[in-house]
């Protein structure tokens, strides 16, 4: 524990500090200011709204070392199963372009048809963050996040050319940003979901909209102080806010993630990772319910209103969060693996072990049995 004497000395080292520092504060309400006349009211309004959910690394990892076996499964908000693959670190990447393809070249996935849109046949040309490693050397996992990445895009491009009976709000899980594509390649993957959505309205007269909401954002968690002393978005009904990029580009290291095609070129640079324009939007109807970043596909940022409006609908019914679309909740829900499922799946990791263990199965055995963390006991 921190002395007594340490404790005061701490207080008054850190009051000094952010007497210094008040002029940071003082900027950021400067340049949050603005979006207070800038908020707008939501109006509800009824379109069908599905979410698209990748599982979470993190949570649906089943690990027995030396083997770290990851689960890529792609499901919407109606229970939809779009992918199910098993991967790990140690995957050769040429398998996986394999799985891709037909023999006879046409594409067998949605990735293969993302790719074969794209104008690639390879992986690491699809993403410089997948690449083949030298035997011998350590591979880090990390590119089987990029490639659960890329099997999420792949599938909402396959998703948008299928027929929609009516208007319909497609809600993704996170910005509608990505710097996993290799040159300008996202950036042609962005026109092919706009060709796709106006196809959909020439062909059926269907709306078909794109939006993205995130938990977390460098933009809300610079500026969330400052929006609360200057009365951002405090309203007693669901409202929002169009982040200006100016506002955006201040709070990421990199720019580029905030550059969308209404800065491209003015830094000499074009758009490559940016496919929305960001929101701050409150669903609830008080002061203090809690405030999202979302990303509207950006040839559509001058429906805002409509699309808020139908995505208002789904947060009213927020559950367990609340005032959070309800169709992405429910999307985590049928995505995540738990409890029995997960217990199954890591069973099926022994069974794999043991019989390529063959004569030494009894091994396997024994070992299952021992305690995997003893010093857990200290806390007993």
């Amino acid at each position: 524990m921190i002395d007594p004497a340490s404790q005061a000395q701490l207080k008054e080292a850190i009051a000094d500090c952010i007497g210094t520092d008040q002029g940071v504060l003082d900027a950021l309400r400067e340049e949050i200011r603005p979006l207070k006349s800038a908020t707008r009211s939501i109006q509800p309004r009824a379109t069908t709204s599905i979410s698209l959910v990748g599982t979470d690394g993190g949570n649906n990892q089943l690990q027995f070392d030396p083997f770290l076996i990851q689960l890529v499964r792609i499901v919407d908000s109606s229970n939809n199963e779009y992918c199910l693959e098993v991967v790990s670190p140690t995957t050769p990447i040429q398998r996986l372009n394999e799985r891709q393809f037909n023999a006879d070249g046409s594409p067998r996935t949605a990735l293969g048809e993302m790719m074969a849109f794209l104008g690639v046949d390879t992986l690491p040309a699809l993403s410089h963050m997948i690449r083949p490693t030298d035997k011998g050397e350590p591979v880090s996992p990390s590119w089987v996040q990029v490639y659960r990445e890329l099997v999420e895009w792949a599938i909402l491009f396959a998703i948008l050319k299928k027929d929609f009976g009516t208007d319909t709000l497609i809600v993704c899980d996170g910005l509608l940003r990505s710097k996993v594509f290799a040159k300008d390649l996202f950036l042609r993957l962005l026109q092919g979901m706009k060709e796709r959505i106006d196809v959909q309205w020439s062909k059926s007269r269907r709306r078909v909209y794109l939006a993205g909401v995130a938990k977390h954002s460098k933009v809300l968690s610079r500026y969330r102080l400052a929006m609360a002393l200057e009365g951002v978005l405090q309203t007693d009904y669901p409202a929002y806010v169009e982040v200006p990029r100016e506002v955006e580009e201040k709070a990421y290291v990199w720019s580029e993630f905030a550059r969308g095609n209404d800065h491209a070129g003015e830094g000499g640079e074009i758009n490559k990772f940016v496919g929305g324009k960001m929101f701050l939007v409150k669903f609830g109807s008080h002061r203090r319910d809690p405030v999202w970043p979302v990303d509207i596909f950006e040839p559509q940022k001058d429906k805002a209103q409509e699309i808020l409006g139908s995505m208002l609908a789904d947060a009213i019914n927020g559950f367990p969060v609340p005032h959070y679309p309800r169709c992405l909740q429910k999307a985590h829900e049928n995505a995540a693996l738990a409890d029995f499922d997960f217990d199954i799946l890591q069973d099926f990791i022994y069974d794999g072990i043991r019989s390529s263990l063959g004569s030494e199965a009894s091994i396997l055995d024994a070992f299952q049995l021992q305690d995997v963390d003893p010093a857990q006991r200290r806390y007993g």
